[in-house]
């Protein structure tokens, strides 16, 4: 078993870097403290030889030259041999030549063209890791991509358990500077015992010869550099006062992106008025979430039908009927001019592309979904689609073609016309486009229907979590006041509005003569979307059951994240929420996100069935704190330390969590007693 880190940066890239220089003695005590078999350097679009074999020659262990390359808008590491070091520098120079700015690409032809026999590289794409490369985009470089970067742990573990992923690897991604205080722990460890690219390769091709740690597997992953590992299950830490638990969660979610940590006390507020306010502002922002999302589709309407300008398009008719008639009258005065054909021609109306671009977005979108990706290709293959997509932008360009002629042919009649125009005193037919006028006039009445049904009294969202209810629902304004009140415009006048409520189209002129309200808010004003949190009995909560929602929901969306970290949920909770509602909760996300609590609490600590106990310990030495981590299996005896010293796990889990072995006895003595 080798542990390899194919993504790390010595040189800064023109585009793609912040300004920093590269510190080889960080490099090797990076190496030397990770206890590192293999590295490549895999500068953004650049390969940089002298360098490359100054680093080479000062370490102990096999470095490989490498590229991290801008690929049709992803990113890609291409790593190669330790052989033809000049044939690949000029193969990298031609890259750095064509990237010269910093959203600037190479395609997949060119990188073909460049690096030739790809089955010469190792060739590792973002691909759970921004910014990615499409998957359309892999199929192209197949049979030469099998595996794919991924950012954390729980990405790793959910691609090597979904058969249809690429095999995951995990990289630092460091750049190396003086300044630097410590080093990321995220490395692969592949089932090999040599360091060839030819052996890498092949273990890249297996699930089953990659791993987060060499003897547990994807079981655990390693979450500092001097080791540690955690569960990618559910992890509980343990330890007196001040042994370093809080800060050992902080340094966690420091070091790892995408991290949900609840911190001690954060859901609990003693001010009654203040714990109010904030759930209220809490309740607002989710409201407004919640009216968006079911208001997009007519805020798109209000939006269109608010640039309709009715009075313009009587106006343009009336003097359209008007021009006609005095032309009829004159018609036996008309000069040579006022007879030309083009005098009084129409202008050529544009073809709407909208549903052409709607429908290559899509398809895109199709192309690009990477979580429906088996479902999709079950039906469709991603060639077909490719396929289409191309039709139908070839179709968006020869449409985009004709309207441009249309374009350039109305500007000459135009042109003609006014030049005819001028030279007579005939009367001219003014230029009405009746098939506009008639669209925006069906747009109003459809959008009148709209409104008026948006308005009906309805529950747009229902769901639980745990034992409250979040109810969504929909209804009208009553009164002017109301509508000021809901929205927040205390300056704005409303009640001339108001009278037209229950007529879409005039109420959405008179919103527009308000000078306070937005033209991008008027949608906002048809319908009231209000959002409610109850209990188990349909009433509103308390101030208790605020606290115990807010740690529900913030658990509950911890899906969303790479890792959970809570302190001390009994600081502000009782042991019957925390064993009913929230153990159950956290043990089913734990099966897809690692989780770490810490507590003093046997609830928790115990009733949790973790998978992984860790206990923190400070120790003076010489005057100084030291602070130590023990970490083992719930069911292990002893608890084990980076550095081979043991301690009782009965003991920790009795003094943590029991206050002691005596007072562990004495109350369930007592609670015997109390029962008989």
């Amino acid at each position: 078993m080798i542990k390899i880190d194919f993504h790390l940066h010595t040189k800064k890239s023109p585009y793609s870097d912040s300004e920093y220089e590269f510190s080889l003695p960080k490099l090797k005590e990076y190496i030397e403290k990770l206890s590192i078999d293999c590295i490549a350097i895999t500068n953004h679009n650049l390969f940089d030889l002298e360098q490359f074999i100054e680093i080479s020659e000062r370490l102990d262990i096999t470095v490989l030259p490498g590229i991290e390359i801008n690929l049709e808008k992803g990113h890609i590491l291409l790593i190669s041999e330790n052989t033809e070091l000049d044939d690949f520098q000029s193969k990298c120079k031609q890259v750095e030549k064509l990237i010269t700015s910093k959203s600037a690409y190479i395609t997949v032809g060119q990188f073909k063209e460049i690096y030739g026999e790809l089955n010469k590289y190792l060739l590792i794409p973002h691909y759970d890791k921004k910014p990615i490369i499409r998957s359309e985009i892999i199929e192209l470089l197949k049979p030469h991509v099998t595996a794919g970067e991924v950012t954390s742990p729980k990405k790793f573990k959910y691609c090597i358990n979904n058969p249809n992923d690429l095999v995951p690897t995990l990289f630092s991604d460091l750049r190396f500077t003086e300044q630097m205080t410590e080093f990321s722990p995220r490395q692969t460890f592949v089932d090999i015992n040599n360091t060839t690219l030819k052996a890498i390769k092949t273990c890249f091709s297996d699930k089953n010869k990659v791993f987060l740690d060499p003897s547990e597997g994807h079981r655990f992953f390693r979450v500092f550099e001097n080791g540690l590992k955690l569960s990618t299950g559910l992890n509980v830490i343990l330890g007196e006062r001040s042994s370093g638990k809080t800060y050992m969660l902080k340094t966690i979610a420091r070091m790892y992106d995408n991290v949900k940590h609840i911190k001690q006390f954060e859901l609990l507020e003693t001010d009654e008025e203040k714990d109010k306010k904030k759930f209220d502002e809490i309740l607002t922002t989710k409201q407004s979430s919640v009216a968006e999302q079911f208001l997009k589709e007519f805020k798109d309407v209000v939006e269109d039908v608010s640039k309709i300008d009715r009075k313009e398009n009587e106006k343009k008719i009336e003097n359209y009927l008007s021009s006609l008639l005095k032309v009829a009258a004159e018609e036996e005065m008309k000069d040579e001019y006022s007879k030309c054909t083009i005098f009084n021609e129409s202008k050529f109306i544009e073809t709407d592309n909208e549903t052409l671009k709607n429908l290559i977005a899509s398809t895109q979108s199709l192309i690009e979904n990477k979580e429906y990706r088996d479902i999709i290709d079950k039906h469709i293959s991603t060639i077909a689609l490719s396929e289409l997509v191309i039709d139908l932008m070839k179709k968006h360009i020869e449409l985009q073609e004709i309207n441009q002629k249309k374009l350039w042919v109305n500007s000459i009649v135009m042109n003609v016309q006014k030049e005819l125009q001028s030279s007579t005193a005939s009367e001219h037919i003014k230029d009405a486009e009746f098939y506009s006028i008639l669209l925006e006039k069906e747009k109003l009445k459809k959008f009148e229907r709209i409104a008026i049904k948006i308005k009906r009294e309805k529950t747009i969202e229902k769901k639980d979590v745990r034992r409250f209810k979040i109810v969504a629902s929909t209804k009208r304004y009553n009164g002017a006041q109301e509508l000021k009140n809901k929205i927040g415009k205390r300056d704005a006048v409303f009640s001339t509005a108001y009278e037209y409520y229950d007529s879409p189209i005039e109420y959405l002129e008179e919103l527009k003569n308000i000078e306070q309200l937005a033209d991008t808010d008027y949608y906002k004003y048809f319908v009231d979307v209000s959002y409610k949190i109850l209990n188990e009995y349909d009433a509103e909560i308390s101030g208790g059951e605020r606290s115990e929602f807010n740690l529900l929901d913030k658990i509950q969306d911890a899906h969303h994240y790479d890792m959970l970290l809570i302190d001390e949920p009994e600081s502000s909770f009782d042991n019957l929420f925390l064993k009913n509602e929230v153990n159950e909760q956290i043990r089913q996300i734990s099966k897809t996100v690692p989780v770490l609590i810490v507590t003093h609490n046997s609830t928790v600590g115990a009733s949790i069935k973790p998978d992984y106990i860790l206990y923190t310990k400070k120790e003076i030495v010489a005057s100084k704190a030291i602070y130590k981590v023990y970490a083992g299996n719930p069911s292990d005896g002893k608890l084990k330390s980076i550095e081979g010293e043991e301690t009782s796990n009965y003991d920790i889990m009795l003094n943590c969590l029991e206050a002691g072995d005596s007072a562990y006895i004495e109350r369930h003595q007592s609670y015997e007693n109390l029962r008989n």
